[in-house]
């Protein structure tokens, strides 16, 4: 892959602009006659075949018509969110799958018997799993070897930093405010830093669920609503970050680096991630499905001989080690990073609106919103995320503004979707790379330690 870098006169970058935005409106207004990946006409066959078997109380209880019921309604939310201009490119997608679901539920216009099947699919037979897993083993093995030997040092410390600092300062200021230091981190930090939701509030409250002995629905409203606030916040400060820098103030050695994101030149190729293949043939993804499972089981296994530790934590370990020693022929990791693509890409919109389904309850979230003591918390977690992050870059000769923003804000953001967002409001898209590590690594950091703490969870 090329090396990402800023150009230092951006006025030589313009006359390729309006092409870039010609191809850019060309792509949404061909999407916009697909949904899901289907010509839209057949969508809606498929979609008004679904809404009468669910009217009619005959859709079949299977994880297969469980695919369907989600694949299909997570489509249409995420169409219907990127077809409106301008709030599209700040998360609306996300929340339309997040929240129109259970506010279905909630006021009674969503058929009866689609609850119960979704909410068997995801917990009964697995997809939360089946997911779950498939983004930490693509994480974790897709990263080059050499990028986290080599380079990652220099970019480990801001990001891992910006998690550890930022834990123990919502930790200290939830137990000042009677919150509770371990429910403060639990509840507010971990899922705002976890660099989105395949290894953030969905996995913690299954965990959450277990180490309390009680449903994982208890959990997910709070979780959630931490997770969306923040992801609003960072937008916030990302665009109040770039309209810093471009007042052209240089507050001090190294605050702004007009897009650049280190101060010592010559090094940004060693944090580069390989390009992502446009397909993969039936045999990877097969392969992929193969591995992920098996470090689950691996994790499984480690869980009950050592259950202090979750088995997910147990999967991460296992993957990293195997990426560290070079356990792995390259071959099977790709494998591994296709098929957790494949999840990502096209089932996070399905996942989406399981979770809605089953876990949302929407009394819950007005209720969290309502609290000044959760709120308060959700902002500062995201400023902590952004000043440790910016801090501890500068002084490791990254510039404070970009490094505030990737790894700090990227982090506090929902992934995916939300790094879309950060970045375009801070005007530096091109540091896409950067973001995509921190949530690749810093997401399953995250997830580790928050494993370590869940112990001490007492309700």
């Amino acid at each position: 892959m090329s090396e990402v870098r800023r150009p230092a006169h951006p006025e030589t970058e313009a006359p390729a602009a309006p092409a870039l935005e010609a191809s850019t409106g060309t792509r949404r207004k061909r999407d916009l006659f697909r949904i899901a990946g289907m010509p839209y006409l057949y969508f809606g066959a498929l979609f008004i075949t679904f809404l009468v078997a669910a009217v009619t109380d005959n859709l079949p209880d299977s994880m297969l018509v469980g695919f369907g019921i989600t694949v299909v309604l997570g489509g249409a939310l995420m169409a219907i969110g990127q077809s409106i201009p301008k709030v599209r490119d700040y998360g609306l997608p996300t929340l339309l799958c997040t929240f129109v679901p259970a506010i279905l539920i909630y006021a009674g216009a969503m058929p009866a018997s689609i609850p119960p099947v979704v909410t068997n699919f995801l917990d009964g037979y697995g997809f939360l799993d089946f997911f779950v897993v498939a983004v930490i083993a693509g994480s974790v093995l897709g990263m080059p070897r050499a990028l986290l030997l080599k380079a990652g040092p220099r970019f480990l410390i801001p990001l891992l930093g910006c998690i550890v600092v930022t834990f123990l300062i919502i930790g200290g200021i939830s137990a000042i405010l009677g919150f509770g230091f371990i429910k403060g981190i639990l509840f507010v930090a971990g899922p705002i830093m976890a660099g989105g939701l395949g290894v953030g509030a969905i996995p913690m409250s299954q965990m959450y669920a277990v180490q309390t002995g009680t449903d994982a629905s208890v959990f997910m409203a709070d979780l959630m609503a931490a997770l969306v606030i923040g992801n609003i916040f960072c937008i916030i400060f990302a665009g109040l970050l770039n309209g810093l820098g471009r007042s052209g103030r240089q507050w001090f050695v190294g605050f702004n680096g007009d897009g650049e994101l280190m101060r010592v030149k010559g090094r940004k190729n060693e944090l580069s991630l390989p390009e992502k293949k446009s397909g993969s043939t039936f045999q990877q993804l097969g392969i992929g499905v193969a591995i992920a499972a098996g470090l689950f089981i691996l994790g499984t296994l480690l869980g009950a001989i050592m259950p202090f530790l979750h088995p997910y934590a147990w999967t991460i370990i296992a993957a990293a080690l195997i990426k560290i020693f070079g356990l792995f022929p390259r071959e099977l990791e790709e494998a591994s990073t296709e098929w957790g693509e494949l999840m990502t890409s096209y089932f996070l919109p399905a996942l989406l609106v399981a979770v809605s389904i089953t876990y949302i309850d929407i009394n819950e979230v007005v209720g969290a919103i309502s609290d000044p003591i959760f709120m308060g918390l959700t902002v500062l977690t995201v400023m902590s995320a952004g000043l440790v992050a910016g801090v501890l870059g500068w002084l490791l000769k990254f510039n404070f503004v970009e490094a505030a923003i990737t790894p700090g804000l990227v982090m506090a953001d929902t992934g995916g979707s939300g790094d879309v967002a950060v970045l375009s409001a801070a005007n530096r898209i091109h540091l896409m790379p950067f973001a995509a590590l921190s949530t690749r690594l810093g997401g399953a950091v995250n997830l580790f330690i928050v494993s370590l703490l869940v112990p001490f969870l007492h309700m």
